[in-house]
């Protein structure tokens, strides 16, 4: 991970059956063993992860290149890198 960019875990999307009321925090450093969600390396750097609530019972796709406009959530910018 460098100081302006994270890591990109994966170039495609991750694929979550997320649960209803449920608090989900996304990975956006990159470095997450436990990807898409955090496990706590973002601590030796810049990025933060970003709560998703879940408000309905539903298979999403979280941003697994961390580059995506629509974070936590894919929007293909894989494709672009």
């Amino acid at each position: 991970m460098s100081e302006n960019k994270p890591t990109v875990a994966q170039q495609a999307p991750y694929a979550v059956d997320v649960e209803a009321g449920k608090t989900y925090w996304w990975c956006a450093c990159g470095n997450s063993k436990k990807q898409p969600f955090c496990d706590g390396s973002h601590k030796a750097g810049p990025f933060l992860p970003l709560e998703y609530k879940a408000e309905a019972a539903a298979k999403l796709y979280f941003c697994g290149c961390k580059h995506s406009a629509n974070k936590p959530l894919c929007d293909g910018s894989h494709k672009k890198l």
